[in-house]
């Protein structure tokens, strides 16, 4: 399939992870992988989302140069550091009022690389086989809305040459065929530099702890679970597990 010929789709999707790929060292507090994908219908991300999460940069920072990193706001780095406790609170609500009124859909993959090791002789490599779980639920989406025909984006962060070199031979691979559908998939990568300023990234960036916490901690107050509960794509039933929402293993 070449890609390149095909006509561009109304959507545009961004990816973001939470914990490491390792399989050797797991972190016991915190032993999962998790990629996050926030689809975005390409008018309404223009028009409203990067308009209000820009606004809200201007309102509390004077610029909107600021890169919001999940890792950044809660560690109180950079310029989260010079913030005083009414404005991170009055900063964190209306950033969570944002996530909760933009209109995109959640998907999300959740490896437990713990249980993985324990049950695989040979456990894939954990972002690979997470990009490969979530391409397929998006094509499910697409070709549930008529928009599996039409070339549509993901776009990445950077995590250096050689994994970005794998992730690619990877995400070809899927998409050549090598999937749960076993034919093509019209999906092509934009692997980008971790200081991109791009709301849609951020946004999937905030989302993909959160979503990992829920997880594994599911009895544990998160202030952003309840609201990402409304974004996941789901089947006709209401299920998101297996649908916006896959647990591994």
């Amino acid at each position: 399939m070449t890609v390149t010929t095909l006509q561009h789709g109304d959507y545009i999707i961004y990816v973001d992870e939470s914990g490491d790929h390792s399989l050797e060292s797991i972190n016991p507090e915190y032993p999962l992988f998790v990629l996050s994908f926030c689809l975005f219908r390409k008018d309404v991300y223009v028009e409203k989302v990067t308009t209000a999460v820009r606004r809200l940069k201007f309102q509390t920072f004077g610029h909107d140069m600021v890169v919001l990193h999940e890792h950044d706001i809660r560690k109180r780095m950079g310029a989260f550091s010079r913030m005083g406790k009414t404005l991170r609170e009055e900063f964190m609500e209306a950033l969570s009022d944002i996530i909760d009124q933009a209109d995109f859909t959640l998907f999300a993959v959740v490896i437990d690389k713990r249980r993985m090791i324990s049950q695989y002789a040979r456990p894939k490599h954990p972002y690979h086989l997470a990009m490969e779980f979530g391409l397929e639920r998006l094509f499910r989406f697409l070709r549930a809305n008529g928009a599996d025909g039409r070339l549509t984006y993901l776009v990445c962060e950077s995590r250096g040459a050689k994994e970005d070199s794998d992730l690619e031979l990877e995400f070809r691979r899927i998409c050549n065929g090598e999937n749960y559908f076993h034919c093509p998939l019209s999906f092509d990568i934009i692997i980008v530099d971790k200081k991109t300023n791009s709301e849609g990234l951020q946004l999937a960036d905030l989302m993909a702890r959160p979503i990992g916490l829920s997880v594994l901690r599911p009895d544990q107050p998160n202030r952003t679970k309840d609201i990402l509960e409304k974004k996941y794509y789901r089947d006709g039933n209401g299920r998101k597990e297996g649908f916006g929402l896959k647990l591994f293993p």
